[in-house]
């Protein structure tokens, strides 16, 4: 829960995983395909674990950053993440779940600094505090 909202994104969906999505300022409209390993057409489209692997990525740095500026530390501009979502069948259960790995880079930080920076920002990104206790997520700093 949050206290008030800062900022709110809205998009629309249709068609499933193939169809299209769009947010409603038009700065993002994509073109959605299930990919063969699921079944579907592998067609050009992205996927919503694409998406999602996008969007945790770039929320996770935007924590590093911002945990970075508290702890007087200056994330470098070569940081990055490479998000892994994996999809496959839910293990507590009926139905299917994802399972997330984060792979951390922070160029010209110590290893220990960086992984202590890295689990400051897992307890305050969005992403992180939504998945918490749902899915499966493993962090490595390399």
């Amino acid at each position: 829960m949050i206290k008030s909202a800062v900022y709110s994104a809205h998009a629309t969906s249709t068609g499933g995983r193939t169809g299209t999505s769009a947010t409603d300022d038009e700065r993002l409209s994509v073109t959605l395909d299930t990919p063969k390993e699921m079944g579907g057409n592998g067609g050009p489209g992205t996927n919503p674990e694409q998406l999602f692997a996008v969007g945790y990525s770039a929320c996770f740095l935007g924590a590093l950053k911002a945990v970075g500026r508290m702890e007087k530390v200056s994330i470098p501009d070569d940081a990055k993440i490479n998000a892994t979502v994996h999809f496959g069948e839910n293990a507590d259960g009926p139905g299917y779940g994802i399972a997330v790995e984060l792979e951390i880079s922070v160029p010209g930080i110590d290893h220990d600094q960086a992984v202590a920076l890295v689990d400051k920002a897992h307890q305050i990104c969005p992403y992180s505090n939504a998945t918490r206790g749902n899915i499966e997520v493993k962090l490595s700093v390399v």
